[in-house]
């Protein structure tokens, strides 16, 4: 069965600070509910895991992540995802999520297009319900960014080179050197300042990894059905 996808999510932040995390499969696997890498096979292949919980049970989902592509000037990425139980269902996803300028003017969107394919049980579910599932997943996914990237610092302006303060200094009226015998005489005015230290921005840490609950979700994907359903007019 195959669901396809496309989504897009206002995020309250700019978007260098939305890229640092998209931009980091790391931190971007871990805004997903229950997912986790655990490996790290080269540059672009990855092995992972999601945790899905139903009442008391939990299932794992064993699974392999491309990094197909990642364009900084586009702030556009390409991931396919596979992966599969014990009892023989298996998912994939082929998605591409970039970031564009908010409307308003303010912050950024992150859009998404998402190709899933199911089989095995979760191919059982049908349409119907897969696709609210998948709505409701992509919203907690949509949430754990949003707070991801507001998390990441600004980034400081770029400072004037030392070269560049000599210049301006030297470009302003009286900060020309007097000259006293064969020596230049710098006045104190003109002399730039030592550079302050760059200091690195650092990424917010990973949140802590937890569970899909599956009922959690079926509910409020069956509370927003009742919801459409007695909201609409007569």
């Amino acid at each position: 069965m195959e669901v396809k996808l496309d989504k897009r999510y206002p995020v309250a932040a700019t978007l260098d600070q939305a890229w640092t995390v998209l931009s980091d499969i790391h931190a971007t696997a871990a805004c997903m509910p229950g997912a986790q890498i655990t490996e790290q096979l080269d540059a672009t292949h990855f092995k992972g895991t999601v945790k899905s919980k139903v009442g008391p049970a939990v299932m794992t989902f064993n699974g392999d992540i491309e990094l197909q592509g990642l364009d900084a000037a586009a702030k556009e990425l390409k991931m396919l995802g596979k992966g599969a139980d014990k009892s023989g269902s298996s998912a994939s996803m082929q998605l591409t999520a970039h970031l564009e300028p908010a409307p308003e003017g303010e912050g950024c969107v992150l859009a998404g297009v998402a190709t899933i394919i199911v089989s095995g049980k979760l191919a059982q579910f049908g349409s119907r319900l897969l696709v609210p599932v998948s709505d409701a997943m992509l919203a907690q996914f949509a949430d754990n960014f949003r707070a991801a990237a507001s998390a990441v610092p600004v980034a400081a302006p770029p400072e004037e080179s030392t070269e560049m303060r000599m210049v301006q200094g030297a470009e302003t009226p009286g900060s020309l050197p007097a000259v006293v015998g064969e020596q230049a005489v710098v006045p104190a005015a003109s002399v730039p300042a030592p550079a302050a230290p760059r200091v690195p921005v650092a990424r917010p840490p990973a949140p802590p990894v937890k569970e899909l609950n599956a009922l959690a979700l079926l509910w409020a994907v069956i509370k927003g059905w009742f919801a459409g359903l007695f909201g609409k007019k007569t």
